[in-house]
């Protein structure tokens, strides 16, 4: 059996994540020497099968019949920024409440927090905004119950009404509302009472 280049094993490894992949040269470390995966990065966007979204960050693009290219998502660049940098990244804000449907906004600035450093990323017509923020707001970072304390935190204490606290109910499966009752505590002592609310229905209590 002929061997495997590395420009084989590269591209069979996008390939394998599927259109709107985001990645860093750092997600091949494993098929060669960073001046072997640079080398094939680079032909591999000449070719167009790749493009650059940012300095270091590639992303497999997806592709619409009949617009073309489509903006990266946000979520694969954080995604791969937080693999590339060991960092943790948690949305908040407006978008939060957007990937819950609890609103309709699209924000212009999207907004993550870390605990690496703060940074602004311009990237097409996004805007990425990483902010740096104390341990305890990522104590439930990627987790169902981090996204939804940052979406409460957005809405605001006075703001939240019977309908997102049903919408939520509807939304989320029951691990996540386990998870919520755990990690009550890492959120506002306003907001207990709307969590308890939403994982009322959840199987099993947490004690």
């Amino acid at each position: 059996m002929k061997k495997q280049t590395i420009a084989n094993k590269v591209i069979s490894k996008i390939y394998g994540h599927g259109r709107g992949w985001c990645f860093t040269p750092k997600n091949f470390l494993d098929l060669g020497s960073p001046e072997a995966i640079r080398v094939n990065l680079h032909r591999l966007e000449k070719r167009g099968i790749i493009r650059r979204i940012y300095r270091g960050l590639y992303e497999y693009p997806r592709k619409h019949p009949s617009i073309g290219f489509l903006s990266p998502n946000p979520d694969k660049i954080a995604q791969a920024i937080s693999f590339r940098d060991a960092t943790c990244l948690q949305p908040s804000g407006a978008y939060a409440a957007n990937m819950l449907g609890l609103s309709d906004q699209i924000p212009a600035k999207i907004v993550f927090l870390t605990n690496g450093s703060g940074r602004r990323l311009k990237i097409g017509n996004q805007e990425i905004l990483l902010k740096k923020t104390a341990p305890r707001n990522l104590a439930a970072s990627g987790k169902g119950s981090g996204l939804l304390i940052q979406a409460l935190r957005f809405i605001g204490k006075n703001q939240i009404k019977p309908f997102h606290i049903e919408h939520l109910k509807k939304k989320l499966d029951n691990t996540i509302k386990v998870k919520l009752q755990k990690d009550k505590i890492l959120a506002p002592e306003w907001m207990h009472s709307v969590i308890d609310s939403i994982a009322e229905d959840s199987d099993v209590r947490i004690r």
